[in-house]
């Protein structure tokens, strides 16, 4: 039987691809307060302007492709069951050829009801005001924004708590209830955290190594590390 390395994601994940970090130095989301496009308030008092920045980050994915590190998780899959937990809303690891991998915070090409959280669809063309389920409700873009419930993490947490080895990479650890994954990880399991400026961790019994590099010169680390054991 296979290992299984779950490994969870951020937005230095896909940083090397060319999309800019979630919150950048400034504060800012792609020169936008993060409140005015990813809220429900924000939704509530400008919906128009809420669709064009998530239409832009949706066309921005035509134009990127997996870096290195991208390829590297995909092709650890050959000797190892790979699961990817990724807080990041864009299709990076899929198009790197990623077969399971969990959407903590939603995804850009897929759209739900406003009504109905269940109701969604795959979408990879811009959302236009008027566009609407099948009963008429507007449709917004599959993202969980701040202030909403976070679902897909009790489908994260066991995939954490079977893990033979967890890998971090590219996050602050500072955004709930993703950062607090990690804990759930059985106290014997290696825990790898790549980032150029890693935060530091808390309250970790697991054996930690710290990788303060890009997502693929730490993730090429690991895996040489791996295929020499």
């Amino acid at each position: 039987m296979k290992k299984k390395i779950v490994v969870l994601t951020g937005a230095g994940m896909s940083a090397e691809s060319g999309i800019n970090t979630f919150r950048d130095s400034n504060g800012l989301w792609e020169n936008h307060d993060i409140m005015e496009v990813a809220s429900p308030e924000g939704w509530r008092n400008n919906p128009a302007l809420v669709l064009d920045f998530y239409n832009k980050r949706r066309a921005q994915l035509k134009e990127v492709k997996p870096n290195r590190g991208h390829e590297i998780l995909a092709e650890l899959e050959k000797n190892f069951d790979v699961q990817i937990i990724t807080q990041n809303v864009d299709n990076l690891h899929e198009k790197a050829g990623s077969s399971h991998v969990l959407h903590l915070h939603g995804e850009l090409t897929k759209v739900r009801s406003v009504a109905d959280e269940n109701y969604i669809l795959d979408w990879t063309e811009d959302i236009h005001l008027g566009d609407t389920d099948t009963n008429g409700n507007q449709l917004r873009p599959q993202i969980v924004w701040f202030g909403e419930a976070v679902p897909a993490i009790e489908d994260a947490i066991p995939m954490m708590e079977e893990a033979d080895i967890v890998i971090i990479i590219g996050t602050s650890l500072q955004v709930y209830p993703a950062a607090g994954l990690m804990h759930y990880a059985k106290s014997s399991t290696p825990v790898f955290y790549i980032d150029p400026k890693p935060a530091t961790i808390y309250d970790l019994a697991n054996p930690l190594e710290v990788l303060a590099m890009s997502a693929s010169e730490g993730l090429s680390k690991i895996q040489n590390q791996l295929q020499i054991q």
